[in-house]
């Protein structure tokens, strides 16, 4: 019996349907997933060794399926679907949106991703623009309140849209995304109406609603800063940010617990041509120091050593954290009105002193910081890491001028010598880098709207900028 023409192509179609069937299902699982809420968050957070992780925050009872490359996979639950519960002694915060938090692994190569509707940035193996941004919450806390209600005063989202318009490969975060402690006073406009405390909803109104066009632009990398420490809000950061799996007990929930949750290991993450970025957690650390029997100063000394090992396995390392070594910062005394100046972190320099003179390893040619809140490059005659402060992107400014130059005899770290310096006091931005050289960068300041405001060049572990005071 001779075969009808019309059943060979029938067997294709079954094969190929066949074929697709795991991806169909997943897909048709998508469909019976709750729609994304208005604040979900969908981003693509860079680890260890450069390992790039899709997270998605929502409010759904259930995680999506990750489509990349047109397949999709499934999510795994990093946390269920709760609120932050409050610490112990931890004073009262209204109750929060609790959230589901949702992540799967994005291979090296993939060309494209999204989830829920999100499209995700993929990662690149040689990032060749980068955008660092650092303290971009608004500050809800004590006698300071910002004023979140007025995009003028706390112009994070329109800082974070021009960012993404200069199409980065890749985003540094220094640290310090929550700021929103304490109720707006009443009678306060300018807040009125803010949410607050440590949970998602203060999140939300601080960093992934704000941030969200420059979440969808690239991957990041995220430095923990000392407002995500225990005490504040490192509960949110270990469940939304940290980079590695999620882990009961580094969670920051119990204060009995802190000694684990208050630290974590460094990591390295490649950018090509024998560079790397060394990401470290300084979020306990004191700048008024740390004394010998101090905790703290033993973790830290221990924090060194791990950098150290990191730092061998590349011909160039830059660092990044949230606490500056070498910046120069400034404070005026009330009384007098005088301006005085101060160095680095007296914390990291006790500890890491206790390890290493020079405070980092030879290799480490630049530092990447925040914490005061500006922007500043310090390059050294000495044989210290060019340092960049980039800590004013959306908290309120600190307004104390910085000299063009310190005064004889001022140092950021004992044996560093100042060559040259560069600040921009009470200008909101970010500030971008471009590669130009197997060790040199341009870096450019902008300001809320993009527009570059000062230039600097690197070179190793030199840099110079073309305004030492930008006006």
């Amino acid at each position: 019996m001779t075969s009808s023409p019309f059943i060979r192509p029938r067997i294709r179609i079954t094969a190929r349907l066949t074929a697709l069937a795991p991806a169909l299902l997943l897909a048709a699982c998508a469909g019976l997933v709750s729609d994304p809420g208005p604040d979900d968050a969908a981003f693509v957070v860079i680890g260890e060794d450069g390992a790039a992780t899709a997270r998605l925050v929502t409010s759904a009872a259930t995680c999506p399926p990750l489509l990349v490359d047109n397949r999709a996979m499934p999510m795994r639950v990093r946390v269920p679907k709760s609120s932050i519960p409050a610490r112990p002694g931890q004073a009262h915060t209204p109750p929060s949106s609790a959230m589901l938090a949702c992540e799967a692994p994005i291979a090296a190569g993939a060309v494209t991703a999204s989830v829920a509707g999100h499209d995700l940035p993929v990662p690149k193996a040689a990032p060749q623009r980068i955008v660092v941004i650092g303290d971009t919450g608004c500050r809800l806390k004590g006698k300071d309140f910002q004023a979140c209600n007025d995009p003028a005063a706390f112009p994070f989202a329109r800082v974070a849209a021009s960012a993404a318009a200069f199409k980065p490969d890749l985003v540094i975060h220094v640290g310090d995304y929550h700021y929103r402690e304490d109720p707006c006073p009443a009678g306060r406009a300018g807040c009125a109406d803010s949410p607050y405390g440590y949970g998602y909803d203060a999140w939300a109104a601080d960093f992934f609603t704000p941030a969200r066009k420059l979440l969808a632009a690239a991957p990041w990398v995220l430095a923990r800063g000392n407002h995500e420490n225990c005490r504040r809000a490192g509960q949110g950061w270990w469940r939304w940010l940290d980079p590695r799996p999620f882990q009961a007990g580094r969670d920051c929930d119990s204060p009995a617990n802190d000694a684990v949750g208050e630290y974590s290991d460094p990591y390295a993450v490649p950018l090509g041509g024998g560079v790397q970025l060394l990401v470290f957690d300084s979020a306990n650390t004191s700048y008024k120091g740390l004394p010998p029997g101090d905790p703290r100063r033993a973790a830290y000394a221990a924090l060194y050593r791990k950098i150290e090992v990191l730092a061998r396995g590349a011909r160039s390392s830059i660092g990044v954290n949230h606490h500056p070594v070498f910046g120069v910062g400034a404070l005026r005394d009330e009384q007098t009105g005088a301006v005085n100046l101060f160095g680095g972190d007296a914390g990291l320099l006790d500890a890491f002193g206790d390890v290493d003179p020079g405070y980092l390893p030879s290799s480490v040619a630049m530092l990447l910081s925040g914490h005061v809140h500006l922007w500043e490059q310090v390059s050294f005659a000495s044989s210290h890491p060019t340092q960049f402060v980039s800590g004013f992107s959306g908290t309120s400014e600190d307004i104390v001028p910085l000299p063009a130059m310190p005064p004889p005899g001022m140092a950021p770290a004992p044996g560093a010598i100042v060559e040259h310096m560069s600040s921009w006091i009470d200008g909101f931005g970010f500030m971008t880098m471009e590669r130009t050289g197997p060790d040199g960068w341009l870096v450019r300041v902008h300001d809320r709207d993009g527009l570059e405001r000062n230039r600097c060049k690197v070179e190793g572990k030199k840099s110079r900028c073309a305004l030492a005071q930008v006006h």
